[in-house]
């Protein structure tokens, strides 16, 4: 009984949700109907559609790109393993994602597609008996499989084709010519390779082929332009490297420039360009310097070498030049015969014997030197010139209106200061700065305008943006009067009928029990305690009636609203 009982009220409660649901839906305006109609119709459309979108298989690429004939091969492949797939326009194929993996691998079994890169799998299956030729043109159309995969896997290339020229070796030097490769690139939409990534394909290629110089390979795109200039020096004998890096030092100077600058006479009002002679030019240099001899006393002796050497001979010996002279006879004589002896001579004979001695003394000593190995740093500036435009500074002319005014000389030499301290001027190197204060062709005119032409004008200058936010204004207007006001309106107007409804069922209720207090009490608004506590003892003592004798609850109920249809009746009627 109990289960039966709570069974009915549920039956009941949704009986009255759903009253009230088309009593509230019959309440609403036909423009409202219709939107929240237009909602749920949404919602049962999305469910739909994800319903039957979970219950179809997801479709990935299996091959793009393929010739006719090559793909004819991959979907008669693919029904034959009843497989699904399905043709886009762009020349996929797509199967289901769950069994992409699988097909590839039957395919690739089964040798499809055919016309993907061959590399060295190419020489896997050589036949017996195949010429010199014909190996050379296989390892040759290897190599170029091999180099195309390898190009192939850059982010922006989707397919690579390579062709390289390699002569036959001759034995004689002067009759050798160096190989040559070409290279067709197909760039995937969108997508473009800078001058590293060119580079970077043409020394992948280089260092793959023997004797192929970088100079020799020729990058194309699938639009035959140009990727590689091969003719890489310009007049000045720089190569790209470093004509960037010459750029760069020029567009940092610039930056000092403008940066230093742009506080004192606006952003829009200084153009300044810097020229900057790099030296890139590898110098090494050796040196070797001797200092002068140090003092005697300091010297350090390295070597020294002395030489003594002493002769004597015999008294009456034969002496002088020989030859026809000395076997003349003697002159007359020019001293005496017997000459004096010497005191304090000594000698067996009484004569000191004739003789002579030689002495020789070499000394080296240690020399300081030097030995300095210099090399110079590569990319120096060697020269800059720096040429500074400054536009007139805003100001009032002679007559007081307002214009452009040049820049006064003080104030020129201040700014021709800055400039050469933002560049690190030298004049030992030959640095040039030229700072000029002109007037702008493009300056705007500082005209005193009436605010309505200002408005105009910025109008015509941002009127997307304007016509985006006076948009958005009107939905959010539109939203709050037409919408969020409606709705709260109704949600009000549901809670004080709710009020209105506790009030009469107070009433009711009070009179039901005899009690007048508690009606009295609900009609004053000075005491609503008191109000609270006599209703919550209403409901409770209508609880216990209903539950005690719900025939006589029905009865009562039954007469309320028989009263109230013989009021609808004749409201004329005074009761």
């Amino acid at each position: 009984m109990a289960e039966a009982g709570t069974v009915a009220q549920r039956t009941i409660i949704a009986g009255q949700s759903i009253s009230g649901f088309q009593q509230r839906f019959g309440e609403l305006s036909s423009a409202r109907k219709i939107l929240l109609m237009g909602l749920v119709a949404a919602v049962i459309a999305a469910l739909i559609g994800g319903l039957i979108w979970s219950k179809e298989p997801s479709y990935r690429v299996l091959f793009t790109n393929i010739p006719d004939k090559e793909g004819g091969a991959v979907v008669q492949s693919l029904q034959q393993m009843n497989i699904p797939y399905k043709l886009d326009a762009g020349g996929a194929i797509s199967v289901p994602a769950d069994k992409i993996y699988d097909v590839r691998l039957k395919l690739a079994a089964q040798g499809l597609p055919k016309s993907g890169n061959v590399g060295f799998e190419l020489l896997d299956n050589q036949k017996f008996g195949v010429s010199q030729f014909t190996e050379q043109v296989n390892y040759q159309r290897a190599i170029e499989g091999e180099l195309a995969r390898s190009i192939e896997t850059v982010s922006a290339v989707e397919k690579a084709r390579v062709h390289l020229a390699i002569p036959k070796q001759s034995v004689f030097l002067r009759d050798q010519q160096k190989p040559t490769a070409s290279v067709i690139l197909t760039l995937r939409p969108g997508r473009t390779l800078d001058g590293a990534q060119v580079a970077g394909v043409v020394h992948l290629v280089s260092s793959s082929v023997p004797d192929l110089l970088v100079k020799n390979v020729t990058v194309v795109d699938q639009d035959g332009n140009l990727l590689s200039n091969n003719n890489r020096l310009n007049q000045s004998n720089l190569d790209q490297s470093q004509l960037q890096y010459v750029m760069q030092i020029e567009r940092g100077y610039v930056e000092r420039v403008q940066a230093i600058l742009a506080p004192l006479v606006g952003k829009d009002n200084v153009r300044a360009e810097i020229t900057a002679q790099v030296d890139f030019a590898e110098v090494e240099q050796t040196s070797e310097t001797f200092k002068p001899n140090s003092p005697p006393n300091a010297a350090s002796i390295r070597s020294q070498q002395t030489l003594d050497q002493q002769a004597r001979s015999p008294d009456g010996a034969a002496m002088g030049v020989p030859g026809a002279l000395s076997n003349q006879p003697p002159g007359a004589a020019t001293a005496p015969i017997t000459a004096p002896v010497a005191s304090g001579a000594t000698g067996a004979s009484g004569s000191e014997s004739a003789g002579n001695s030689r002495r020789e003394a070499t000394i080296n000593y240690e020399v300081d030197k030097t030995i300095q190995h210099v090399k110079q740093p590569v990319g120096t500036v060697k020269r800059l010139s720096a040429a500074v435009v400054l536009n007139f500074k805003p100001g009032k002319d002679k007559d007081g209106k307002a214009s452009y005014v040049p820049f006064s000389a003080q104030e020129m030499a201040q700014i021709n200061n800055l400039v050469r301290e933002a560049i690190g001027y030298n004049q030992g190197r030959g640095d040039s700065v030229n700072v000029v204060n002109a007037a702008f062709a493009d300056a705007a005119p500082l005209e005193d305008r009436p605010a309505v032409e200002k408005a105009t004008d910025y109008l015509q200058a941002n009127w997307p943006t304007v016509l985006k936010v006076l948009l958005l204004a009107i939905a959010v207007i539109y939203l709050l009067f037409f919408i969020v006001r409606p709705l709260m309106k109704d949600i009000a107007r549901g809670s004080a009928d709710g009020k209105s409804l506790q009030l009469d069922l107070g009433d009711g209720l009070g009179a039901l029990g005899g009690e007048g207090e508690s009606s009295e009490a609900a009609r004053s608004s000075e005491e609503d305690q008191a109000h609270l506590a006599a209703f919550a003892d209403l409901m409770q003592q209508a609880k216990e009636l209903a539950k005690n004798d719900p025939r006589m609850v029905a009865t009562i109920l039954r007469e309320w609203m028989s009263d109230e249809d013989g009021k609808n009746e004749n409201p004329n009627k005074i009761g």
